[in-house]
């Protein structure tokens, strides 16, 4: 029987009889929330209870505790956004048991497996980064900035009203030159390439796409890039450089190594005077070594106290009696010549820590956990939250993240991304508005 509102009785038992493979293998995200609440299967209440559970099983339950109670349409509003989440093999099996007499053979096609491991989505090892399936990109459109929140928050930021944003580039190298060097296609690094394509271009940026380059070819086209006239009327600029990699450097297509630092010189104040004073932003998916990052247990307890803080001093001042001595000219040149330190203005999201030698995490369906972070929280969080922040919370975010592969030494592997920063003032990017409009 079906209550007022409930749900039939064969789609609870397909629900509970298949609950445990449902909360080993479904990924409950921002995402497969809104499509439910846009279905009227979850209030916003709901949806902030799920979300707000600390652990991915723990979402997955607290979700399929609900579902039962939603209605006689929860069910298949449910496996359709399986379906639009690229969980597909999920709605399979829910489809399979429900109706197995009807229908023998699967309604959805099943995921490409690369190995024989019972998991969530495939995976392999792969040199320099590890191919790991994990969450799929979010592909919502990318929410707005009010002009409440700019009027309140533009002050103290970065001058972002230019209409384009900024110019983009994106380098993603993932076939290489098998007579040259013994790295191995990086499979699910289109992926990448098309997420960030999409992502910058939503922001309002002009991107540039350049695909499987030996290191001459990067140079040449960084250096491009960085005098490209345009960059006197916007506002910011954004690289991204896809590749494997070692600490310092990425590779290209021919084996050879692109100092990191280089790249960076190419943009600072005195070798691209058009970005000067403006945020420039870098995102580096790029392993820094071949060491996986096996995790560690976690200790319950309080946390460590923090280390004593090295006391700071302005560098200038243990001078300060040489600088008073010398000549009353010199005094007056320095004070009315403004100048700019040769780097400033800079953040660069890394997708693995500096010192470690450890390998960065990619899907060869999904692309890389670091893109895919970057991906869903821009789109997310870009309208109202300044970018060092949103790098906070990628951080956090691979930090929960780990590999599944049980049988294999990649099972719950962990990746840490980091970022630097030498911006300042608050760098909001105030998405899809235009206040000169």
């Amino acid at each position: 029987m079906l209550g007022e509102c409930g749900m039939k009785e064969r789609d609870k038992l397909a629900l509970k009889k298949n609950s445990v493979a449902l909360c080993k293998e479904m990924v409950v995200d921002e995402l497969l929330i809104q499509f439910l609440q846009a279905e009227d299967v979850l209030t916003e209440g709901m949806a902030e209870t799920i979300l707000a559970e600390p652990t991915s099983h723990k979402r997955s339950w607290r979700l399929l505790s609900l579902l039962p109670k939603r209605g006689p349409q929860a069910f298949n509003s449910f496996c359709t956004a399986l379906k639009e989440t690229e969980q597909q093999h999920l709605c399979t099996l829910l489809i399979r048991f429900r109706e197995r007499e009807r229908f023998p053979e699967p309604v959805f096609p099943l995921p490409t497996q690369e190995c024989a491991v019972p998991a969530k989505r495939a995976r392999t090892h792969e040199s320099m980064e590890m191919c790991l399936d994990a969450d799929s990109p979010v592909t919502t459109a990318v929410l707005p900035c009010t002009p409440e929140f700019y009027m309140s928050h533009s002050a103290q930021a970065y001058q972002m009203s230019s209409s384009p944003r900024g110019l983009a580039l994106v380098v993603s190298n993932v076939r290489f030159e098998p007579e040259l060097s013994e790295l191995d296609t990086r499979r699910g690094g289109e992926v990448d390439e098309e997420v960030l394509r999409r992502l910058f271009t939503e922001l309002d940026f002009t991107v540039s796409l350049h695909k499987d380059l030996t290191v001459q070819a990067m140079r040449d086209c960084i250096e491009q890039f960085a005098r490209q006239s345009e960059h006197a009327v916007c506002d910011c600029s954004a690289v991204c450089l896809l590749s494997h990699g070692v600490e310092g450097s990425i590779y290209g297509t021919d084996g050879q190594l692109l100092e990191l630092d280089w790249v960076f010189e190419r943009f600072d104040n005195a070798r691209c005077p058009l970005l000067q004073n403006k945020p420039k932003m870098f995102f580096i998916q790029a392993c820094r070594g071949e060491e996986m990052d096996s995790g560690v247990d976690q200790i319950d307890g309080d946390d460590g106290k923090e280390p004593a803080g090295c006391e700071q001093r302005d560098a200038g001042r243990e001078e300060k009696t040489e600088r008073q001595s010398e000549a009353g000219d010199e005094r007056e040149r320095e004070r009315l010549r403004v100048k700019l330190p040769q780097r400033s203005d800079m953040i660069c999201g890394f997708a693995s820590l500096k010192g470690f030698s450890t390998a960065a995490m990619r899907n060869t369906k999904k692309g890389s956990w670091f893109i895919q972070e970057i991906n869903t929280a821009l789109r997310l969080r870009a309208r109202d939250t300044h970018l060092s922040d949103i790098l906070v919370q990628v951080n956090g975010r691979i930090k929960e993240r780990e590999g599944y592969a049980p049988g294999s030494a990649h099972h719950r592997c962990k990746e840490m991304s980091e970022f630097t920063s030498s911006l300042c003032k608050d760098f909001y990017l105030f998405p899809k508005y235009c206040p000169n409009s």
